[in-house]
């Protein structure tokens, strides 16, 4: 897209539609997205098109909620999704190529069909997938009907979706599985657009959406970091500020809600007064949150894009868990979100209209003079603690961006476990350990970090081997 003379957010648009195809597991058009954006005056903003909850749910859904680490399955979890509306704001303001051209690929993909992608086959043959997989290596996947709904998107644009026959017959698909997602919510959906939060991180500005998780991980733990964090003397201090930062980013995930329904918001001011907290112990759970955090999940796709003019867009997506709520629209080839047991654990209720909230985390970072690192992962819970550590190895040690992500990360779950990926230092897991951690036994790493980095005149770029993807530019 960028070859054809296409700007960044042209790009993102086709690299998402893309990966709904590759990987239907992690997004797609029956989810949602948020998307960082730093124009070429240097003006950041972000688009949030989230699901949203739409006009009539379950009324004791949220007792629906699973009390142990599990997938929230059937139709009374979907929300209204926001993709499509969200690719057409974004290529309204900023597309220079064809609308129809940003699907014209994915299209032809979808219907003349694609080997199995090696990922996938990898997932599908793992114990997360409850089903029997039938798939092999040289399969060749179809989806015709996803095929004709993009192809009928893009020559009639989002209005199809939202209002005309795709819309209608995706909404028939719903009510006959008891679903409670009705025309008029897909009418209603709206984009939500607004500067995006500034934080200083020393001689880097970070800009992040107010209300997320995100904006605390990094900014808790910065302050703690110069470049002999890593000498053998001080590392297991580093890394046990960077846990406590994480274990107070955990406590705050019922306060990163909409902000239209809920006050609490995440400022420099906020940020500072936790950051006083982090001492040189650690604590028990109460200490973080006065609640127990929501269950851990993993899940959502990003990609990150600078083009040559300069438009930088960091931009992650979502159907929630691993193929949604597993609930597929025949008549329009559409897998479908389960958003909304995103407020299990976040919420005593849900009202309609409001955002479901989220750990998705798409950056836009300006470095010192004149840099840009546009990154962000995904993962589901893991992708702020992934993405903060990335981010301070790049800016901070100075670490090749290649380098960066592939080191292995640290995730600190809902009940407060620092878990470690294989190859992680030994010795500074048993510092930890001597500090009171505990250490928990997470098995699913899945968080996947892609970055684009600016500086001194040179890019390079580098995407998450976890997911075995690559980079591409020219």
């Amino acid at each position: 897209m960028l070859q054809q003379g296409g700007s960044a957010v042209d790009g993102v648009i086709a690299a998402l539609l893309c990966t709904s195809v590759v990987n239907p597991q992690s997004m797609g058009i029956g989810g949602g997205s948020i998307v960082t954006i730093r124009d070429r005056t240097g003006k950041v903003r972000v688009y949030n098109f989230r699901e949203t909850v739409p006009r009539s749910y379950k009324t004791n859904l949220l007792e629906d909620c699973p009390k142990t680490f599990s997938m929230s399955s059937g139709s009374q979890w979907i929300g209204v999704p926001g993709e499509l509306r969200g690719y057409e704001v974004l290529h309204k303001e900023f597309g220079r190529l064809p609308w129809n051209k940003l699907f014209e690929p994915t299209v032809k993909l979808a219907r003349e069909g694609i080997p199995l992608p090696s990922y996938l086959e990898q997932f599908l043959g793992s114990a997360l997938v409850r089903h029997r997989n039938h798939l092999k290596k040289g399969d060749i996947l179809k989806y015709p009907k996803l095929a004709e709904t993009m192809e009928a998107v893009g020559r009639l644009g989002a209005e199809e979706f939202y209002s005309g026959k795709i819309g209608r017959d995706l909404i028939e698909d719903i009510k006959e599985i008891g679903g409670t997602l009705m025309l008029d919510d897909l009418k209603g959906y709206k984009v939500r657009v607004e500067d995006a939060l500034q934080v200083s991180l020393g001689d880097t500005l970070m800009h992040i959406l107010h209300h997320q998780q995100g904006a605390l991980c990094l900014p808790l733990f910065s302050r703690f970091v110069s470049p002999r964090s890593l000498d053998a003397d001080q590392k297991i201090q580093l890394y046990h500020r960077y846990v406590e930062a994480a274990k107070f980013a955990n406590g705050q995930k019922r306060n990163v809600c909409d902000p239209q329904f809920n006050n609490e918001k995440v400022n420099s001011v906020f940020i500072n007064q936790i950051r006083a907290l982090i001492l040189n112990q650690t604590h028990d759970s109460t200490f973080y949150s006065s609640v127990t955090p929501p269950s851990d999940h993993f899940g959502t796709t990003h990609v990150s894009v600078l083009d040559e003019n300069g438009l930088a867009v960091s931009a992650t997506s979502t159907i929630n868990q691993l193929f949604g709520g597993a609930i597929y629209s025949p008549r329009t080839g559409i897998i479908l979100n389960n958003e909304l047991a995103d407020f299990c654990g976040r919420a005593d209720s849900v009202k309609p209209g409001e955002l479901t909230p989220s750990s998705m985390t798409p950056v836009v970072l300006e470095t010192a003079p004149g840099g840009l690192l546009v990154i962000g992962g995904s993962g589901g819970s893991m992708i702020t603690t992934a993405v903060a550590l990335v981010t301070s190895l790049t800016l901070k040690f100075l670490f090749l961006l290649k380098d960066a992500i592939a080191a292995p990360i640290v995730f600190v779950d809902s009940r407060g476990n620092v878990n470690f990926e294989d190859g992680f230092d030994e010795s500074v897991i048993e510092g930890l350990r001597a500090l009171g951690h505990k250490v928990g036994n997470w098995k699913y790493f899945l968080n996947v970090v892609n970055a684009v980095e600016f500086e001194r005149g040179c890019i390079s770029a580098f995407s998450d081997s976890r997911k075995m993807g690559e980079a591409a530019g020219y």
